[in-house]
């Protein structure tokens, strides 16, 4: 039997496929992710362990350089597939289950454009663990979620090593055997385009160039770019970094051209969609903000490495969003944050990250959760497990929807709320590990749909 010959049919029976969101994509992005889900297909987290790669959003001309090095980061047996509808879902992944079957890649992008970084790969290395983030399974790796920092030499040790055998550089913040390192090195490394690089390049990767570190030490500084289609990462988003080991020195955003979509921010759309005069039910826009909820706790527990609350979150939010009934999953909404909440491991490994007190928020103009939460990542985890339960109480309320902040804030046309939790989410990544500085973006989860030219009213 010829081996190559059969491969692509055994891999179309079960894809493992790469997602990518473009902004102003969410519906789209849920779509693929709900189809994915019923499929049992798998999805990956990176390139290198995909075989079929779906780009949910319509690029808008010429398809960026980044999604064509992504692409390229794919192996064969791989096809490609777009969504440009949210209903086209199901037939996209049909088509792409017949053209790995025959070994076709369809209309893959190849095209170079200057609307992203130079040389952005926008996707991170996959943890050789299979499918963990940045941090283990809290519940199950609960004794190593210790706090103090007396392991840093065995640490050192270990960094060292892995560096030598080109492995995923472990996180370690309090004793941690946390993954997520390397996702920005590896997965990001071409010639880029930012000033004060000095380290050159060299085989088309960023050398890195000598700064001083925190502890006053001359140390390697890479500058890359984290984004735009990094797993469990706001679709779009770029962010330009200065590393040093695996600790963020410097962060700002890169921004990105990104196709105007004509439509309402997916999230906020009831509260616009009422504010435009339009007949809007406050049962209506409570089910929005659980699923917007649940989708960011989603989010944060994959980052945080406890993927079965995340896929059971990701799956309530589906089925909120395709119409279920408010009484028969309200249980399981409530059986899930009641676990999360409990969870000590997870308070443990969170607490003390990107901390915001409420007044210093409220200067920055932050509202609603971050505002609320008035404290670390692990604070603003649990008000949206309290917005969840108390919104899936009012998803049958037939009343009009009244003048109210949007899951993420006060709706505002001129500086939407993803803008500001953006503005002050970035001062706090500057000394950050980088597992710690994904897990404090993950907890203000900025949508970047509100920003990047789709409609507000």
């Amino acid at each position: 039997m010829d081996l190559i010959s059969v491969l692509p049919r055994v891999v179309a029976r079960r894809p493992p496929v790469l997602l990518v969101a473009l902004p102003g994509a969410t519906r789209e992005r849920l779509a693929v992710e709900a189809e994915l889900t019923r499929r049992g297909w798998p999805s990956a987290a990176g390139p290198a362990a995909a075989a079929g790669l779906v780009v949910a959003g319509r690029p808008g001309g010429v398809p960026p350089r980044w999604l064509g090095d992504l692409w390229n980061g794919v192996p064969r047996p791989k096809a490609y597939a777009g969504v440009a509808h949210a209903d086209e879902a199901p037939h996209a992944l049909d088509l792409l289950g017949r053209l790995l079957a025959a070994g076709r890649e369809g209309d893959a992008p190849r095209a170079v454009s200057t609307n992203a970084p130079r040389g952005a790969r926008g996707h991170g290395q996959q943890d050789r663990g299979g499918g963990r983030g940045p941090h283990h399974h809290p519940e199950a790796r609960g004794r190593e979620a210790r706090d103090g920092r007396d392991n840093r030499d065995d640490r050192d040790d270990r960094d060292d090593q892995d560096d030598q055998n080109n492995r995923d550089i472990p996180d370690n913040r309090d004793g941690r055997d946390g993954r997520g390192g390397r996702e920005g090195r590896d997965g990001r490394g071409e010639e880029q385009g930012h000033g004060g690089h000095r380290g050159g390049v060299a085989g088309g990767l960023p050398m890195a160039g000598r700064a001083d570190d925190r502890d006053g030490l001359r140390l390697d500084r890479l500058h890359l770019p984290l984004g735009p289609a990094l797993a469990d990462w706001p679709a779009g988003l770029v962010l330009d970094v200065a590393l040093q080991g695996d600790v963020l020195q410097s962060a700002e955003e890169h921004p990105l051209k990104a196709a105007p979509t004509g439509r309402y921010p997916f999230w906020s759309e009831p509260w616009l969609r009422a504010a435009g005069g339009e007949a809007v039910t406050r049962g209506t826009a409570e089910r929005r903000r659980c699923a917007s909820h649940l989708d960011s706790v989603g989010r944060f527990l994959a980052v945080s490495g406890w993927p079965r609350p995340a896929a059971e979150a990701r799956r309530l939010r589906d089925l909120l969003l395709h119409g279920a009934a408010a009484g028969g999953l309200a249980p399981e909404v409530l059986r899930l944050t009641r676990r999360v909440a409990r969870s000590r491991t997870l308070r443990r490994l969170t607490r003390g990250l990107g901390e915001l007190p409420a007044g210093r928020a409220g200067e920055l103009g932050v509202t609603g959760p971050a505002l609320a939460a008035d404290g670390d990542a692990h604070a603003r985890l649990c008000v949206w497990l309290k917005e969840i339960e108390r919104s899936v109480h009012g998803m049958d309320d037939p009343r009009a929807v009244a003048e109210g902040d949007g899951p993420r804030g006060r709706l505002d046309a001129h500086r939407p709320p993803s803008r500001v939790l953006l503005d002050a989410l970035l001062p706090l990544l500057p000394g950050a590990e980088f597992a710690c500085a994904r897990l404090i973006l993950a907890s203000f989860d900025p949508d970047p749909d509100e920003f990047v030219g789709t409609r507000h009213g």
